[in-house]
């Protein structure tokens, strides 16, 4: 997973890593025009954040518990600032329920969202500052907020014109620095060069005026020392520096290359002291790695059989296993023919001692000897029916035969 995250880092660029802090910085900026301190902060008695509070890195403290609570604090506020109504989380709530809640509302404005929940989990990273920034924008598109062009200010022109070379020290560049207001540190030992002027000029005026002649001092040498003591602090002249002259720059340069090499002297004399100590202690741990070689060579050389013996005895195993493997496929296979054999011949046994069969052949023949009781019944009345049938025509035959053998006489007589 690491390899897979380093991976896509590779393929954004170098300075992906670090992209969240820029979003970080621009999601303060957002929460701070949306008035979190007062809606947020203030009501539920937090500190404010940081300018990297949910950045996730090696090098800062983070606390998951405390930054979970809070995404889902802001979360919750922002989306309904965005105006869509979310029921504020608590902090005994399941997190996997509160995160996937979020998300809804998420996609629901739109937002892309190709990383899994788990991610949020966490309290702080790179996802966790996107969802937080994407709500943020919500809210101030739903408050018709737009972003305006900065007004930077005016500065005013200088009195002077153009100069003729700003590196150049002039003499009125200097009394114009020092005609301005000093430290009053600085103004006891400053010099009035007008001043200075006016003096030099008075005494050049003097000397013009006079005769071409030996100039003589009278003034006692000690005096003089003395008055040459408590004007000297006077004398003093302080210029200021432009910090845009190239020409500092270049000391400033000389000055910090004198220094790298004083300090690269020093260090490569500690290093090369190092040099040698690594040396001398990596030559140490070769050569004890020599003795102990030597002298456990017999238990390596052992060792090496040993675990030759041991990667034959797994082939060995692998090819038994292999073959028990097969074996116990055949068992459960004549294990499985078994009990069909078995259940079969159960059935066949319990149908054979089973007398329900025969019951219903008694049955069957009792109920057949009943039948033929009243079909004999049937046929001796039948019988009987075709016989008085019979013994009446012949009653009727022999009537009518008897009449028709009446004598003529006997018929006329009548």
């Amino acid at each position: 997973m690491v390899d897979d995250n380093r991976r896509g880092d590779d393929e954004r660029g170098p300075g992906a890593a670090y992209q969240m802090f820029v979003v970080m910085e621009d999601l303060l900026d957002k929460l701070k025009l949306l008035d979190y301190e007062e809606e947020v902060l203030a009501k539920h008695n937090m500190k404010a954040l940081s300018r990297h509070y949910f950045a996730s890195s090696a090098y800062m403290p983070s606390n998951p518990g405390e930054q979970f609570f809070m995404f889902t604090i802001i979360a919750s506020w922002l989306i309904n600032a965005a105006g869509r109504p979310f029921e504020q989380p608590q902090e005994y709530d399941d997190p996997n329920a509160t995160v996937s809640n979020i998300l809804s509302q998420l996609r629901a404005f739109g937002g892309l969202v190709d990383f899994p929940p788990s991610k949020l989990k966490a309290g702080s990273g790179e996802h966790v500052c996107y969802v937080l920034d994407r709500l943020a924008e919500e809210a101030l598109k739903e408050r018709v907020f737009s972003w305006r062009r900065p007004n930077y200010p005016t500065e005013e022109m200088e009195e002077e014109s153009v100069m003729e070379d700003d590196a150049e020290l002039t003499l009125s560049k200097v009394e114009e620095e020092m005609t301005e207001e000093p430290d009053d540190c600085e103004e006891e030992n400053v010099m009035d060069l007008e001043a200075l002027k006016s003096r030099t000029n008075q005494s050049e005026a003097r000397l013009s005026s006079k005769p071409d002649n030996i100039l003589e001092s009278n003034m006692d040498a000690a005096e003089w020392n003395l008055e040459v003591e408590r004007v000297l602090p006077q004398l003093k002249v302080t210029i200021r520096t432009d910090h845009k002259d190239w020409r500092i720059h270049v000391d400033q340069m000389h000055q910090h290359q004198d220094g790298i090499k004083s300090s690269l002297k020093e260090a490569k004399g500690y290093l090369d002291k190092l040099q040698e100590e690594i040396g001398k202690t990596l030559e140490k741990v070769g050569s004890r790695e020599k003795y102990i070689n030597n002298q456990l060579e017999h238990l390596i050389q052992n060792y090496r059989s040993a675990q030759s013996k041991l990667s034959e005895a797994r082939e060995c195993y692998q090819q038994g296993s292999g073959g028990v493997t097969e074996r116990t496929r055949v068992l459960a296979e004549i294990t499985e023919e078994l009990e069909k054999v078995k259940q079969e011949m159960e059935e066949k046994g319990s149908s054979m001692s089973d007398g329900a069969p025969v019951v219903k052949i008694k049955q069957s023949l009792t109920k057949l000897k009943q039948e033929i009781v009243q079909m004999d019944i049937r046929i001796g009345v039948v019988e009987h029916t075709l016989l008085q049938a019979k013994l009446k025509e012949k009653s009727n035959m022999t009537r009518d035969m008897h009449a028709t053998n009446i004598p003529e006489p006997a018929i006329g007589a009548y």
